[in-house]
This record gives C-alpha cells, sequence and structure tokens, in this order.
C-alpha cells in the first residue's frame, strides 16, 4: 500500500486528497476513513489503497499513519465572537423563545439561522 501526505481535507464535505509519491493526488472520501476517525489534518501521513476512477484516482482503503498535533486555528477575534453570541443570543431571546413558548417551532428560515450561528460559535470555542 502507497504512503502518502494528506493535502487537505474538508470535514464538513466529507472529501479531500492526499499525495500519491510519483502519481497523481488521491481522492479521499469520509468513506474510507478508518472507524473515529472524523478528519484528516493537512501533512498527516496516510497509507492507502487505490483503484482509478472516472476523476482520478480514489482511495478504496485508509490507515492513518500517525496522528500530528493540530494547533488551533481561530478564524474570528474574542471581541467579534462577543459579538455573534450577543446577537444570537437577541436572536433567540426576540424570535426564537416567543414562538416555542407559544406552543409551535419558528419558521425554517430564522431556525436554520440560528442553527448555523450557534455551530460556528461553538466551532471557534473548540478550535
Amino acid at each position: 500500500m502507497p504512503v502518502g501526505k494528506v493535502k487537505w481535507y474538508d470535514a464538513e464535505k466529507g472529501f479531500g486528497f492526499a499525495s500519491n509519491p510519483g502519481e497523481e493526488d488521491v481522492f479521499i472520501s469520509k468513506n474510507v476513513l478508518p472507524e473515529g476517525v472524523e478528519e484528516l489534518v493537512p501533512g498527516q501521513r496516510v497509507e492507502f489503497d487505490f483503484a482509478a476512477g472516472r476523476r482520478g484516482p480514489q482511495a478504496l482503503r485508509l490507515a492513518v499513519l500517525d496522528t500530528p498535533r493540530r494547533r488551533p486555528v481561530h478564524r474570528h477575534k474574542p471581541e467579534e465572537l462577543g459579538s455573534m453570541l450577543a446577537d444570537v443570543m437577541t436572536l433567540i431571546e426576540t424570535q426564537i423563545q416567543p414562538a416555542l413558548t407559544a406552543g409551535h417551532y419558528p419558521d425554517r428560515k430564522e431556525s436554520r439561522q440560528v442553527a448555523e450561528i450557534l455551530r460556528a460559535v461553538a466551532k471557534e470555542l473548540d478550535a
């Protein structure tokens, strides 16, 4: 099995690419990640079996050889994050909570907006 390094992997989209020495880069789908592995980090060494796909080589099986330490990546300054939290709390208190108290769910657009902001804040705090 060839050994390569992860070039990039987007956990939200569920795919990425790894270098394949002397060959074309290999496509990695989330379906081939070992159990318990949810994301790969650039530079991480991986071993894989691959086959030719319609758009190039695709990993069929993947083994993680090392788990490099990730440095926290903060996309927002603390002040920006504080402002985001204040905005989402206001939105929840003025639009979401009254609808729930009245016995119905808020409309889908508001719900998605709040959920997206909460995910972004959680991801930033977890970095």
